[in-house]
């Protein structure tokens, strides 16, 4: 796939997530456990459908925040907690297909910031959705914060 990475303003949008610590060998099983204790605590408080799921990588630990966007508050409750994704100017590219592709849309984010001497801050962060049951439609945003 070929990807066209821009340079964005990304306006911080409040997200209800779950923050750990983990390593990059753990995290494949813990974030779709995170993610389902989100959805759990959302479906709990009437909330069904209209939040896209989120993944934000704070560094290369990694610190990570697995959630959803939040568009109007809602209760949360147990280790789910409001937080925000990142503002400011960022590199940014839309993946489309398979999740297992993710990987080079943000080799392409990093390749493309070498070419224009810039180096990324380290948070990056993943917007999926809307949600398609047939994953070569899927569409996921990654986000590279840039100073």
């Amino acid at each position: 796939m070929t990807y066209q990475v821009t340079v964005t303003d990304a306006t911080a949008r409040p997200t209800a997530v779950i923050a750990a610590t983990t390593t990059w060998q753990e995290f494949p099983t813990l974030w779709k456990e995170l993610l389902d204790e989100v959805w759990t605590c959302l479906r709990a408080a009437g909330i069904h459908h209209g939040c896209r799921n989120i993944m934000l990588y704070h560094d290369d630990v990694p610190h990570i925040e697995i959630g959803v966007e939040l568009p109007h508050p809602c209760p949360l409750t147990g280790r789910v907690v409001p937080s925000t994704l990142p503002a400011g100017r960022a590199a940014t590219t839309v993946h489309r297909g398979p999740y297992t592709g993710l990987a080079s849309a943000h080799q392409a984010v990093l390749t493309w910031c070498t070419t224009q001497d810039l180096q990324p801050l380290g948070p990056r962060w993943e917007i999926y959705g809307p949600h398609h049951d047939d994953p070569t439609k899927t569409q996921t945003e990654v986000h590279w914060l840039l100073p």
